[in-house]
């Protein structure tokens, strides 16, 4: 691999650099990346008899930007581990370019696998000035070689005229670039981050973000990004494969998953949502906000998903027309505002996020009016 701890790689991985070798051939390691394809078959793993990874089959084309999203413990971070080759899946097979580099039978060493892997801590040698942090994994090329194309890298991230300083002494979003540099400087078929900006704060977060993205595309790499910000793979996937405990939930473009999501998990996963009891006759799907047609036939109790964002508010006062609620609390969050809104036949509070100052701050009754081509309906199962 381009980018390894230091507490994670052996002497002879060291010795032998990162990407394909031998029967696998030699690494393009200068020059514009060979964007490479990755597909995992039917990965399964499991630890002291916990299942961390079910069955998983999913791909990244070449060139394409892949977010493994889920919370916490949901084994998206095995996954990445299982590409890089620090895992070994019990079952299923790692795929890349149609070759086979890890299966039952087959499991081709990390740094023989032609990727590289930016850590959620960036794993900078503190030892090592920026440009010999960059220059680690170029070992394939000369002294000259190597230094010539850890400036170029380091100029592409801004940070050139840092070459001969040590981490300690960079931002959190400097050494973040630092790491992408490292990793992309071996010139990688494939790039995998593990929630990479995750320590930064939320404006640099932005920021480096957007950078780095721009900088893939503009190497043209082939990227999984780990991540359990469903804002940020909505931001910078071209696909989102959502895993819940071990499990691919759902698995295509940020538009098919926010608008087309295939359960209340996903739904509630990417965005505020209220969960309503509904009926539905044949066709036609009834809630407390109204009615609308439906292309499934079906017949009993349903649930029905309401984005806090669908739903418009007005006061009872101008005698419009909605379902009739009162607000029962009401938060200020600079730009919008959240209102807990109890409405009869709904057992709990209904929630509507509206911008500041929207409304009087002594309405009380109020009306609402639900998006109905908006809303999401799903079964029992959910």
């Amino acid at each position: 691999m381009s980018n390894t701890s230091p507490n994670s790689q052996s002497a002879a991985q060291q010795k032998s650099g990162s990407g394909w070798s031998n029967r696998w051939g030699k690494r393009n390691s200068a020059g514009v990346t060979i964007a490479s394809s990755l597909d995992f078959q039917n990965i399964s793993y499991s630890i002291r008899g916990k299942q961390i990874l079910d069955d998983v089959t999913l791909g990244v084309k070449p060139g394409e930007v892949l977010c493994l999203l889920g919370p916490s413990g949901s084994g998206k971070t095995t996954l990445l581990r299982i590409a890089a080759g620090l895992v070994r899946a019990q079952s299923g097979r790692v795929v890349v370019d149609g070759r086979i580099i890890a299966d039952e039978r087959h499991f081709v060493p990390p740094d023989k696998r032609g990727v590289g892997l930016v850590f959620q801590d960036y794993a900078l040698f503190p030892h090592l000035t920026i440009q010999q942090n960059v220059e680690y994994g170029l070992s394939d090329l000369g002294r000259k070689d190597a230094k010539s194309q850890a400036l170029r890298v380091l100029s592409r991230v801004g940070l050139e005229d840092r070459a001969q300083q040590y981490p300690h002494v960079l931002s959190g979003g400097e050494q973040q670039r630092v790491a992408l540099a490292r990793a992309l400087a071996p010139r990688p078929g494939i790039l995998l981050m593990d929630e990479p900006f995750s320590g930064l704060d939320s404006r640099l977060r932005d920021a480096v973000r957007d950078q780095s993205l721009d900088l893939l595309r503009e190497t043209r790499s082939t990227c999984i990004i780990v991540t359990h910000d469903a804002e940020e793979a909505l931001r910078v996937g071209d696909r989102i494969a959502l895993i819940r405990d071990g499990k691919l939930v759902q698995y295509g473009s940020a538009h098919d998953l926010y608008y087309r999501p295939n359960s209340l998990f996903t739904a509630g996963f990417f965005s505020e949502i209220n969960v309503i009891p509904a009926q539905m006759d044949e066709t036609t799907v009834r809630t407390v906000f109204g009615s609308m047609a439906s292309d499934h036939v079906h017949s009993g109790s349903l649930r029905v998903a309401i984005r806090h964002t669908d739903v418009t508010v007005n006061s009872y006062q101008n005698q419009g027309k909605g379902t009739v609620g009162r607000i029962v609390a009401r938060r200020f969050i600079g730009t919008s505002e959240l209102l807990e809104i109890m409405v009869e036949d709904l057992d709990e509070p209904f929630n509507v996020r509206i911008r500041a100052n929207e409304l009087p701050n002594d309405t009380s009754l109020v009306l609402l009016n639900a998006d109905l081509d908006r809303m999401m309906i799903f079964d029992d199962e959910g």
